[in-house]
């Protein structure tokens, strides 16, 4: 199955290109889920039609489906609360009703990951086009599988399981609770459904579509989301320059504008596929005026950007692991060897990532900047690197 995640800058008509981009998949046959997260109602705006936490087809082969992130995360609360009731107990606490229970921030994100999970587990559809937030959100929810997997690891080691046969003989000499077995089940429970966004994220047949008004401030983001994608992996297979004004415009107050939109998708053609969607004069509502959007097609290639290890022991007695980070700047970057992970940071972005296994043996020799693409060198550990005969 093909999923399709849209996002761009806010007001940029992400949900309109959405929207249409999944009707025109449905009119060619393909069974298709068009998945939002917005609290208002921007989806069904745009199709002419309601959309809600219950899934609803709005077109012959489109569903259209946004999850309720207020009532999942109280049906998470309510169940957390009735496995913990002896822990509750314990400590005295006074438990919380469903109907004063407000969703946390990232609740928002966590409903539509699930959605997207679930979306694609149950194979109903052949497409699941996503309406993701703004680029800022958007980012952030890329990140949380693979950050929450890593603090989970880290509090509830998997590794510990292994002994809880022994965890009510050590609670009776430490005097203290041991954690319970359901803590470590509920951990586990959640590392597969977050593993299970992460594959989602990392198919082949899943494409990050940005969409952006072409001008400065449209420039700007899409440079910062290009960087922020790289640093995951990530690529657009296309950038959507919304909202394009005709060339042919020849009044004074256009001319500006069309010059600036011109500078920009000069600019943009380089590193993207950039597609252009003409500007309708209107905000399109209804299902007729999604039609008449020339949105690019769903069969764009794969969006994912390989991080190699190159093997110069023989020439440099060095490897280099090849990060490409379009549009990163020298002094903005920042590198942290933590155990055997690496903090990298490239301006306001950062991601902890774990190292090869290869590179788990060797030490930080240095690293360098050149045409876009993070080098960085490593040594062999003498103490840890197999010896050769």
């Amino acid at each position: 199955m093909r999923t399709i995640l849209i996002t761009g800058p806010g007001g940029s008509g992400r949900t309109t290109v959405a929207a249409a981009t999944a009707l025109a998949a449905a009119r060619e046959g393909t069974r298709t889920l068009l998945l939002g997260a917005d609290r208002t109602d921007t989806l069904g705006a745009a199709l002419g039609t309601a959309t809600g936490p219950a899934p609803r087809q709005v077109a012959p082969n489109l569903t259209a489906w946004r999850p309720d992130a207020a009532e999942r995360f109280r049906e998470d609360l309510t169940a957390f609360q009735s496995r913990a009731t002896t822990a509750l107990d314990l400590l005295g606490a006074s438990r919380l009703d469903p109907e004063e229970v407000t969703p946390l921030p990232g609740a928002e994100e966590l409903s539509l990951l699930r959605a997207l999970r679930d979306a694609t587990l149950a194979e109903a559809h052949d497409l699941v086009v996503v309406d993701l937030p703004p680029i800022p959100q958007a980012l952030a929810l890329f990140a949380l599988p693979e950050e929450l997997r890593r603090y989970l690891r880290r509090l509830l080691p998997p590794e510990r399981q292994a002994a809880r046969a022994l965890r009510p003989v050590l609670g009776r000499l430490a005097g203290v609770p041991m954690p319970a077995e359901w803590l470590y089940e509920t951990a586990a429970r959640w590392d597969v459904e977050l593993a299970a966004v992460e594959a989602v994220l990392a198919d082949r047949d899943t494409v990050v579509r940005l969409v952006a008004e072409p001008g400065p401030a449209g420039a700007d983001s899409v440079r910062g989301a290009g960087l922020a994608l790289a640093l995951r992996g990530l690529r657009p297979d296309v950038l959507v320059a919304n909202r394009v004004l005709p060339e042919a415009a020849q009044d004074t107050w256009s001319a500006g504008l069309i010059a600036q939109q011109r500078k920009t998708l000069d600019e943009w053609r380089a590193p993207y596929d950039v597609r252009t969607v003409a500007h309708r004069g209107h905000d399109p509502r209804g299902t007729d005026d999604l039609a008449a959007l020339a949105v690019p097609g769903v069969n764009g290639t794969t969006s994912t950007v390989g991080w190699s290890v190159t093997d110069r022991l023989a020439e440099d007695g060095v490897l280099v692991w090849r990060i490409p980070l379009p549009g990163a700047l020298r002094d903005e970057l920042d590198l942290i060897r933590r155990g055997d992970e690496l903090v990298v940071s490239a301006g306001p972005f950062r991601r902890i990532v774990p190292l090869p296994s290869a590179l788990r043996r060797c030490t930080v020799a240095g690293a360098a900047l050149r045409d876009g693409e993070l080098r960085i060198r490593f040594a062999p550990d003498s103490g840890l690197w197999p010896q050769t005969r």
